[in-house]
């Protein structure tokens, strides 16, 4: 018997009739890259996880983990799809323990759900991530994906925030690493090796976090500048200085004015300083003044203080930018780039400059307090007579970025350009290791083949 007329009433037989998926036209929607699945299945708890992986291992069947769908564009073009295998069902608190400052989650709840819980709890407390699209991204696509935002330059990526994972390995096993206690070093940290694995390594079912108290206050100043070298000097002093911001942007004039978020900015002012700061109230009006005071020294045309909605409004349009932006270009290419701290303000400048070149239009938001760049080609509605022009320049920004020690991934792109780039940039000398980790973990090949570094 041909393995798809095995396939639905073994997985009916585990999660039930009504939680699979086998229309076409519904499958529509969790097609990717052109490629549809032949079934998309949604379990209820890790166990029924357990089975279907396990079928799948058994069958030789091609699984895909998914979330809510936001980060399902990022990755290499898969080789096969047959299990799309939804998480929107394992979306409970499992453990709620504010008082030591963890919390225990499925991996299908969504950020957002996790941040309005644990806000009601005595003065507040939150998980200290800040990833794009937190009103619809789960807590097992952010962890899976690495994703990250502003906040990072004070609070750490999930790497640092993560101390326990439940995941179901390629041959059915549900694996246990790490725990509630904060300092637990025993045995290998397969938490660590999980994040940011693109879910070829195990899916993610539930992860145990390290809390904070909420803050007392937040704000945001704005300072503008005419040129990138006052802009760059500025956030320079400012990372050397005792100041602790939560995060550091510099935006150049186009992701301003593309920005779903009205800031005043002089006719003059080609870039734009995002500080923002969090803490006691005190702290707060002390680092606001300080570095109102530290921007005239490098020409600052306007400083803009936000507080209370206005500064998570903007924060809310800086992170999910990328949304905002496909409204008015779907075809619009999304990169990251990653390099040296102190290289921040030449690689925003460089960009710049070659996008221009040729004859291309870039939203640039830089988080130059870590290094790491996002770049959003306006792709217009003619964008299919330049795709070798497309090609070209995200082959001279990629060796750009490797000659200052980085790297630069396409997170998102038209299938026809996707096809003739290496969306994770240049190899580098890890990837045999992790060749082989997926060898050893997934010989059959079953978890999200072909999307991670190098195809594995």
């Amino acid at each position: 018997m041909p393995k798809t007329d095995k396939l639905i009433p073994r997985l009916n037989e585990i999660v039930g009739e009504s939680h699979i998926i086998r229309h076409p036209d519904k499958l529509k929607a969790y097609a990717l890259d052109g490629k549809k699945p032949k079934i998309a299945v949604s379990p209820e708890t890790i166990d029924q996880v357990s089975r279907v992986v396990a079928y799948a291992n058994q069958e030789h069947l091609a699984i895909i983990p998914r979330g809510n769908g936001t980060k399902m564009g990022m990755g290499g073009i898969p080789k096969k799809i047959d299990i799309i295998l939804s998480t929107s069902r394992l979306n409970r608190i499992t453990d709620s323990d504010c008082e030591n400052l963890t919390l225990s989650a499925e991996s299908g709840i969504t950020l957002s759900e996790v941040q309005k819980s644990l806000a009601k709890v005595g003065n507040g407390y939150f998980l200290p991530l800040d990833p794009p699209f937190t009103d619809q991204a789960t807590l097992g696509g952010i962890v899976a994906t690495n994703s990250n935002g502003p906040k990072r330059l004070l609070y750490g990526t999930a790497r640092d925030l993560i101390i326990g994972t439940k995941a179901v390995f390629p041959n059915g096993d549900v694996v246990v690493s790490g725990g509630k206690t904060v300092k637990n070093v025993s045995g290998y940290d397969m938490c660590k090796l999980l994040i940011g694995s693109y879910g070829t390594l195990g899916v993610l079912c539930e992860m145990t976090f390290k809390l904070l108290p909420l803050p007392e206050k937040e704000a945001t100043l704005l300072l503008s500048f005419a040129r990138i070298e006052e802009a760059d000097g500025f956030v320079r002093e400012l990372r050397g200085s005792p100041l602790i911001p939560s995060s550091i942007e510099i935006l150049n004039a186009i992701a301003v004015q593309k920005m779903k978020y009205s800031v005043s900015m002089r006719p003059n002012g080609n870039y734009l300083v995002a500080a923002g700061v969090e803490g006691v109230v005190e702290s707060i009006d002390r680092q606001v003044s300080e570095m109102s005071e530290m921007g005239k020294k490098y020409g600052v045309l306007e400083a803009v203080t936000l507080d209370s909605e206005k500064h998570q409004a903007f924060w809310v349009a800086i992170r999910d930018f990328s949304d905002g932006l496909t409204q008015e270009y779907p075809n619009a290419i999304s990169l990251k780039s990653n390099f040296l701290i102190s290289k921040s303000g030449e690689r925003l400048g460089s960009y710049e400059k070659t996008t221009k070149e040729f004859g291309m239009d870039c939203a640039l938001i830089c988080h130059c307090g870590n290094g790491i760049l996002y770049s959003y080609i306006l792709a217009g509605k003619n964008w299919r007579s330049k795709i070798g022009s497309f090609v070209e320049l995200i082959g001279k920004l990629t060796s750009e970025t490797v000659e200052s020690g980085g790297n630069l991934v396409v997170e998102s792109s038209p299938l026809l350009i996707k096809k003739q780039v290496n969306v994770w940039g240049e190899s580098r000398s890890d990837y045999p290791v992790m060749r082989r980790l997926k060898e050893q973990i997934d010989p059959v090949g079953i978890l999200n083949r072909g999307r991670f570094v190098g195809g594995i």
